[in-house]
């Protein structure tokens, strides 16, 4: 049979292509004789660049950035066909930041600018910025810094930097990618501001307490009327689907001029996911944690659409599952299976590739014929 493995990142273990690797070692073992195709994915978290580049190919162009904190990073573009591909996290990821940070409202998106700009310089006229996986909570306001914003206040310190904002000219970005599509990628919806807004849904994840969350969130909204003016036209794009993608991003990158596409549904596309399943008997995919928020935007949830839509089976592999039968079958799983069940939790975090390929060798003695 042939089986096409679409795993995601197991998020502080494996790349998505470490994944696909381990999975179709595992699956091999059991079932020698089926035809295993591995497709790596991403959402455009972080992994992005290395998945696409797996897929596409392209040349890799390595730099150094500004970190969220102020510190020099390694960051790495992919040149691709006229297109760059950028990978936010490279630039303000929260691999970054020490775990116990709690410098979120310091932290800033100007490497990421910087990764736009040098796209610009080596001459991509499409520029696609995987979001994702940040460290930040800034709106973007680093971003546009580094391409040329001006402002009455210092948009490259974070939110803690523009509290007091009342004008920020984004004129010079705008003229800076004129004639170049802006595409940002991401896997999630949420607007910038309010209560499904980036401050409240994931700040708490970066390290900002409760006691700043309002603070913070109206910060970033004097920021919003600085930049865009108070009107309803202005405000819809701080109330856009992915707006609040890698603390507010999102909103920087739409309000010059970008245009949201679902990062699973890019990466798909450029992997020739679809045409792989269609070939296919059975999907595998996987992640980190396959639990509720894998129903919304997640590549198990995108890889699972694509299998539906052609009539494949498709089942995850996880490091754990949080979720039940019921629900899963609602997005189109037919089975999901556990390395902490299979091994115990040391061992999935202590040696993650052959925890993850026994768990397939467990999962091809149901599913292979």
């Amino acid at each position: 049979m042939r089986v096409v493995i679409a795993p995601d990142k197991f998020a502080g273990t494996l790349t998505a292509p470490q994944a696909a690797d381990a999975i179709g070692t595992g699956w091999r073992r059991r079932a020698p004789l089926d035809d295993v195709v591995a497709a790596p994915m991403s959402d455009g978290g972080p992994g992005f660049v290395d998945v696409l580049h797996s897929a596409v190919g392209g040349d890799l162009a390595a730099t150094n950035v500004t970190g969220p904190l102020g510190e020099q990073v390694p960051a790495t573009l992919l040149l691709h066909d006229g297109t760059a591909y950028v990978e936010s996290a490279h630039a303000c990821g929260l691999q970054l930041v020490a775990p116990t940070s709690t410098d979120v409202e310091s932290a800033s998106t100007v490497g990421v600018g910087e990764l736009v700009a040098a796209a610009l310089e080596w001459g991509a006229r499409r520029i696609v910025v995987g979001l994702g996986g940040s460290a930040t909570n800034d709106a973007g306001a680093g971003l546009l810094a580094a391409l040329g914003a001006e402002a009455d206040a210092d948009l490259r310190a974070g939110p803690r930097g523009f509290t007091d904002v009342t004008v920020v000219d984004l004129r010079p970005v705008r003229q800076r990618l004129a004639g170049v599509d802006l595409v940002l990628a991401t896997d999630v919806d949420n607007a910038l501001l309010g209560m499904f807004g980036a401050t409240n849904v994931y700040g708490p994840q970066k390290g900002l307490t409760d006691e700043r969350i309002q603070a913070v969130d109206a910060a970033l909204e004097r920021f919003v009327v600085a930049a865009l003016g108070s009107g309803l036209a202005q405000r819809k794009v701080a109330d856009s689907p992915g707006a609040g993608a890698a603390g507010g991003l999102g909103f920087a990158l739409l309000a010059v001029g970008g245009r949201r596409q679902s990062g699973i549904e890019l990466v798909a596309e450029a992997v020739g996911l679809r045409e792989r399943v269609r070939a296919a008997d059975l999907v595998v995919t996987g992640e980190g944690s396959f639990d509720f928020s894998s129903r919304a935007g997640k590549v198990v949830h995108g890889v699972a659409a694509v299998a539906l839509s052609a009539l494949r089976p498709c089942i995850v592999l996880a490091g754990q599952v949080l979720i039940g039968s019921r629900e899963m079958r609602a997005i189109g799983i037919e089975s999901a299976y556990s390395m902490v069940d299979l091994v115990g939790s040391a061992a999935a975090f202590d040696d993650p590739e052959e925890s993850l390929a026994a768990l397939a060798e467990r999962a091809a003695r149901t599913w292979s014929y």
